[in-house]
């Protein structure tokens, strides 16, 4: 029964205690975990305790005097004693030649708490004590005899050396005397001697500590899934059980899923800040609001009673023509994200709010729609957090986004998506080009996608719950040459283009997309792949008159003067834009004709002839050629 209660880690630790001599501990190390009292009753809650508690839970488990004997060290206070265990002063007078002095140290910290700076022979001497202790019968007999066998716990083990792949003679030493103590271990009695390495993540020693070691076993202890979560909640958070109703059971329901990701020491935050708040358990989601982002989550019930009235499919088509179907797709996940039932099919509600994969042909439009939502929604197109992926192509790029890990450069600066997200809970992302950014990038992605949430360089977890993310994308639309001899990039060749059905190039923007990324991120984004399609004849000619009247009106808002456009010089420009060339790059490249062949010729005219306010300039074409004047 005790096996079947227990999490995952400590269900392996547990089915491997005397068998390997080294256990490495990483992944979730400061918190309180779950141990199920051992009796027949499968109904009876856990206690949270401590990792110290629970390794010594596991070794003792299943009788009452206990296999082992165990004791403690870090690098702070050296050996110690912090369960009460009695037993560290016993190990260093069986295990250390100097036994009156380290003694002294040992003693001096179970009564004071505190120890002298660890210096590196002290150090190298605790190691020396560890490895003897692992390989060796105690010097001594009598009733000092250890009739069991030794477990030594290395708390906070990474922080023993500076850097691992730059380690000083001493710290050497101290993983060498380890690794002698792993490989060479004897058995106290029937039961393995068993060294437990506890440390934040398992690159931070010396990869060749454990790499091909047969004796040593790794565990990774991971956030509180969803069954500890209850447990903690159901333990703890009495006001569930007071005064139980349909809102206090939703609201409980709620809880749990708004938490996911949490470990259990910032649940009891929360049961802390709500007592502290005084906030009804009905309210309990507004507490968990205010401890992800600061403040209550109710800026998006604001921009639903904004865009209630505002017809968001229109307003979209006024500045990305011919896009229809996209622009019907994309305004399906806005609402969703809107009212808040996004993600509703999975068990976890801290997903984001909205995601969309924005492929299809340069300058038609994927850009300059998710800066009219972020008008539509926030007041300001300005408020989207924009990223250029093409500035993320390094192997170490995901740093930049995250933050760098501690010892590394920009540590402290923290990352631009991290620190953006915090800054900004309530907000659009945009990842532009994100084929251009290096694979690194898009792993990383995966716990954002999933979790809604990313835990920084400095270790801080940022929520992406709030968040509606979009990524734009041309694969699929060509595809690179490369030189048969050299291997370089010659140049690039279109799959699909101006002309073909919108459901041909879907179909092969969406079969290149399968290719090019990863089937998770894939599966992540789901059915929320948005193709843009070419613009057809009649769609460039809006985009040609749409810039053209955009060019004309800035000028005698700004200037005072009045352009009259005659159809001839439309219908010459027309022509210019309905070439294939132009139409490949969309409204983009239909923009730099009318920059090249109209906008730079205006500019020229005004310079030229010294137009001034209250001026109108007239624009006509004959023989393929425009021509201005001045009335």
């Amino acid at each position: 029964m005790l096996a079947k209660r227990m999490p995952k880690w400590q269900n392996e630790m547990n089915n491997f205690k005397g068998i390997k001599s080294t256990f490495i501990i990483e992944g979730n190390i400061i918190d309180d975990y779950p141990w199920y009292p051992q009796d027949d009753n499968p109904e009876a809650p856990p206690e949270f305790c401590p990792l110290n508690r629970v390794i010594a839970n596991i070794f003792n488990s299943g009788t009452t005097e206990g296999f082992y004997n165990i004791q403690f060290c870090d690098p702070l206070f050296g050996f110690s004693d912090p369960l009460n265990f009695n037993n560290a002063a016993e190990m260093v007078r069986l295990f250390d030649e100097k036994v009156e002095e380290t003694l002294k140290e040992v003693q001096a910290i179970n009564s004071k708490g505190r120890a002298e700076n660890h210096s590196g022979a002290k150090m190298v001497r605790n190691s020396e004590i560890i490895r003897t202790s692992m390989t060796q019968r105690a010097a001594s007999g009598g009733e000092t005899q250890p009739q069991k066998s030794i477990v030594n716990v290395i708390n906070f083990a990474s922080r023993f050396l500076s850097a691992p792949d730059s380690m000083s003679a001493d710290e050497t030493t101290f993983f060498l005397n380890l690794l002698y103590a792993s490989n060479n271990a004897i058995r106290g009695n029937k039961y393995k001697n068993t060294l437990v390495l506890v440390v934040n993540k398992v690159n931070d020693i010396p990869a060749w500590f454990f790499l091909d070691n047969p004796n040593v076993r790794m565990i990774s202890i991971p956030n509180p899934d969803r069954a500890v979560r209850i447990a903690y909640i159901d333990k703890y958070f009495n006001m569930f059980k007071e005064n139980v109703t349909p809102e206090t059971e939703k609201a409980h329901r709620k809880f749990i899923d708004l938490t996911e990701g949490m470990k259990t020491a910032e649940l009891g935050e929360l049961r802390r800040l709500k007592d502290t708040l005084d906030i009804p358990t009905d309210e309990i989601a507004d507490v968990v609001a205010i401890y992800k982002y600061g403040i209550k989550d109710k800026l998006w019930e604001q921009i639903r009673n904004t865009l209630f009235s505002i017809n968001i499919e229109e307003r979209i088509e006024r500045r990305v023509k011919g896009q229809s179907e996209a622009t019907k797709k994309i305004v399906q996940v806005v609402k969703r994200a809107v009212v808040g039932l996004s993600g509703l099919q999975h068990s976890s509600g801290t997903k984001p709010r909205g995601i969309l994969f924005l492929a299809g042909p340069t300058g038609t439009g994927k850009t300059e729609i998710v800066k009219t939502l972020t008008e539509l929604l926030f007041g300001d197109e300005r408020a989207l957090l924009r990223f250029d992926m093409s500035e993320y192509t390094a192997e170490h790029a995901d740093q930049k986004l995250f933050g760098a890990p501690p010892g590394y450069v920009g540590y402290d600066n923290g990352g631009q998506l991290t620190n953006a997200v915090k800054s900004n809970p309530f907000s659009i992302l945009l990842f532009d080009e994100i084929e251009k950014a290096h694979p690194n990038i898009m792993d990383k992605f995966l716990q954002i996608l999933e979790d809604g949430r990313m835990t920084d360089g400095q270790g801080n977890t940022v929520y992406f719950t709030e968040t509606l993310i979009f990524f734009t994308s041309n694969v699929g639309i060509s595809k690179e040459e490369h030189d048969p001899i050299t291997g370089k990039v010659i140049g690039r060749t279109c799959i699909v283009s101006p002309g073909e059905p919108y459901e041909d190039i879907k179909s092969k923007v969406e079969d290149a997309m399968s290719v090019y990324f990863k089937p998770e991120i894939i599966n992540r984004i789901g059915r929320n792949i948005v193709v843009f399609n070419y613009t057809s004849e009649s769609v460039s000619k809006q985009i040609v008159d749409m810039q053209i009247t955009r060019i004309n009106d800035n000028l005698r808002k700004e200037s005072k003067i009045n352009v009259v456009f005659e159809g001839s010089a439309s219908e010459y420009l027309y022509g210019l834009c309905l070439d294939d060339e132009p139409r490949k790059h969309g409204g983009r490249g239909i923009g730099n004709v009318i920059e090249e062949r109209y906008l730079n010729l205006l500019a020229e005219f005004v310079y030229d002839n010294d137009c001034r306010e209250g001026d109108t300039i007239t624009v006509k074409s004959e023989n393929n050629e425009l021509f201005f004047g001045k009335e």
